[in-house]
């Protein structure tokens, strides 16, 4: 279906140069940042060891991940010899999109291993100021990266296939997602196995038996923990938010092509203007945090949302009045967006935060031993799934009526796209706050192994504690992103499905769609369970490495020897590369094998039953691993018998056992969901023939 009025391809400039101007900023943060002194002797030389480290996984990453894509990429161009006449453009466009997801997630992991250090030394220097600064702008860096080149590859590629073939459908590019949703899947899978081996492995040998602080230098898996946050916390987060945001325009540039009765070209291209806002309102923002309240880091970064959420609501009024015939309700969807999110932040740090009940509550169970801390943890974890699923829910309840889906559900849909580019809008300022954290938290760690005072820990702790905060509110946000983006996918398919088969529908009374809806919901059971498994056998070998060391080398225990901390990072590093590797697989092979065997309506009910299942898994994990987290931190503050009691130690416990749900199966969830509907959504012709269907004649 293509769209029967004349392109107004001078829209395609705002998307365009609004990702040059963020280009321009981020190599302006770079020089900024790398023109800052990086301290001591002693601080650059831990800060060279986390950066080798952060680099050699990533290499060892992407080149796996590079495998997996050559052999995707030739059968997406066998696909395309069959539909499309030997043209590349599925594969293209793959590669192309796995291209721009590795590159983002390089350049901001690269940054933050450059930043970290310049925050220690601005500490050092006692200027919060411009520790604040230095650490928002290095994660302004990948903030930036992501939407910028997100956005300029979509628009590029969109233009350059609608020259060629002479037409406007957006369906041709669905590739460029799928290949951003696989980087996406294995850097949070791998850096999380990676950050949470290390950081598992660092607290039961440090903390928990030889009884020294966090970040000691005398711990072998110190500097392997420092890496991970890293390629967990900046590459994997932000493939993370990459593909989301990726995948959600892409999805509703395809719903705004259903609408070309009611919008023409101005319906398709309005997400790719979308994007384009929030990059520039997030600019604005991101440049005023550390300028404005500077003796407050948490409040300057509040007024950095709140210049954004301003410019960004100013900026959306006039693209709906000049590109939407001034139907409002689109606006309304927006805002409801940009809403939802910030609900959804506060309704998260309300679970994790030790400041509340939830969270208090896990504290004190620890005063009974490290059973009675998991068990109330995962009560807390349970509970916290209703409400933010209500809000999200509601979410997309009010804007579909309120777009019109009542009485034509293509309206209904495109409101719900609306609101999910309403609060995607936000990716880079939050990701920015995101990445924030893992820099003060590496801050902190420098600090620490370099020896220097209390005064100077102050600081960063301080700096680490907002890092903790704006993590929390991150996880919240892309956990809404995902769930609002995989309904548009979902709605997206349904679309493309129609259009080929005017009959389709889903009937919950058949047989194939009920095996469709178990099928679904037992695939993020599995692949958690082997995120999980391998953290689990990533931290045994590193406790057995530590063990040995502190064993074996003489004087190690009382600080007179250094540690092979080298050997922790590579024990870390293969098993990160490793454990990726099957649940990856299980993201992209299960929804091929379900569709080609049974069909798109079994499929369609896979991909519901999926996306429930694994947004409901998902916020149990990363809010109980988070309570258990900050139930640590709130002992660690001196109640029930702080550091070194009983009870700390029963809370470290509790601790560990949510680390990998946190930072690793929970945040990779959010991915898969997305994952299986952009692969349904690539591969819609191979499923209209379904093997079982072939065979019953």
């Amino acid at each position: 279906m293509d769209v029967a009025v004349e392109p107004k391809w001078w829209y395609l400039w705002i998307p365009l140069v609004a990702s040059l101007v963020a280009l321009g900023i981020i190599a302006y943060l770079i020089t900024y940042i790398k023109k800052k002194p990086a301290g001591t002797e002693k601080m650059k030389e831990i800060a060279e060891a986390i950066r080798i480290g952060a680099k050699a996984y990533l290499k060892r990453q992407n080149t796996t991940i590079a495998i997996v894509a050559a052999i995707i990429a030739i059968c997406l161009y066998i696909y395309d010899f069959i539909n499309h006449g030997g043209a590349p453009y599925y594969s293209l466009a793959f590669i192309l999109g796995a291209a721009a997801s590795a590159l983002a997630g390089y350049i901001g992991m690269n940054i933050s291993t450059i930043a970290h250090v310049r925050t220690t030394e601005a500490a050092r220097n006692h200027n919060l100021p411009e520790a604040t600064k230095i650490a928002f702008r290095g994660g302004a860096v990948t903030g930036l990266g992501i939407t910028s080149i997100s956005i300029l590859g979509v628009t590029l590629l969109y233009y350059l296939y609608s020259s060629i073939t002479g037409t406007l459908n957006p369906e041709l590019i669905v590739s460029f997602g799928f290949g951003a949703s696989l980087v996406g899947l294995f850097a949070q899978l791998g850096g999380g196995i990676y950050t949470k081996g290390a950081d598992v492995g660092a607290d039961i040998s440090g903390k928990v038996e030889e009884g020294i602080p966090e970040d000691d230098p005398r711990n072998p898996a110190v500097i392997a923990d420092l890496v991970g946050d890293n390629v967990g916390d900046c590459a994997g987060r932000g493939a993370d938010l990459f593909e989301s945001f990726t995948d959600n325009i892409i999805g509703a540039m395809i719903l705004g092509l259903a609408l070309a009765a009611y919008f023409g070209f101005e319906g398709v291209v309005f997400p790719l203007v979308a994007g384009a806002i929030g990059i520039v309102a997030s600019i604005v923002g991101i440049l005023a945090v550390g300028t404005i309240k500077k003796d407050d880091p948490m409040m300057s970064i509040n007024i950095g949302y709140v210049l954004m959420g301003v410019t960004a609501a100013i900026l959306f009024y006039i693209s709906v009045v000049l590109m939407l015939g001034g139907k409002l309700i689109f606006f309304v969807d927006i805002v409801i967006g940009i809403i939802t999110a910030v609900l959804v932040g506060l309704l998260i740090q309300y679970y994790t935060s030790y400041q509340y009940r939830p969270v208090k509550s896990i504290a004190e169970a620890a005063k009974t031993g490290p059973a009675t801390n998991v068990i109330t943890g995962l009560a807390v974890g349970m509970k916290s799934t209703g409400l933010p699923l209500i809000v999200l829910s509601a979410a997309i309840i009010i804007s579909y009526i309120v777009s019109g889906g009542l009485t034509d559900h293509k309206l209904g849909f495109y409101g719900i796209a609306m609101a999910t580019l309403g609060m995607l809008s936000m990716t880079s300022i939050i990701m920015s706050s995101d990445t924030f954290g893992p820099i003060t938290d590496n801050a902190g760690g420098i600090a620490e192994m370099s020896g220097l005072g209390e005064d100077v820990r102050k600081i960063t702790d301080m700096l680490d504690s907002i890092g903790n905060t704006t993590k929390a509110i991150t996880k919240g946000y892309a956990m809404g992103c995902a769930t609002l983006s995989a309904f548009v996918l979902f709605a997206s398919y349904l679309e493309i499905v129609s259009r080929r088969v005017p009959s389709f529908t889903i009937d919950l009374t058949s047989p194939v769609t009920i095996l469709g809806l178990f099928l679904g919901g037992i695939v993020p059971f599995i692949f958690s369970a082997y995120a999980i498994e391998a953290v689990g056998k990533a931290a045994f070998k590193i406790v057995e490495e530590v063990r040995r060391q502190f064993r074996e080398i003489p004087g190690l225990r009382e600080g007179k020897a250094k540690p092979r901390y080298d050997v922790a990072v590579d024990i870390a590093t293969k098993a990160g590369i490793r454990g990726m590797i099957i649940p990856g697989l299980v993201g992209i092979i299960s929804p091929i094998i379900v569709g080609k065997l049974f069909g798109v309506e079994t499929l369609a009910a896979f991909l519901l039953s999926a996306t429930v299942t694994g947004v409901i898994l998902a916020i149990f994990m990363f809010n109980a691993g988070g309570a258990w987290d900050n139930a640590k931190k709130y002992i660690e503050t001196g109640v029930f018998g702080g550091k070194g009691s009983d009870t700390h130690k029963a809370a470290v416990v509790g601790d560990t056992v949510g680390d990998p749900l946190k930072d690793t199966s929970g945040p990779s969830l959010h991915i898969l969901v997305k994952l299986l509907n952009i692969i349904a959504l690539t591969l819609v012709v191979l499923f209209l023939n379904p093997i079982i269907l072939l065979l019953l004649g």
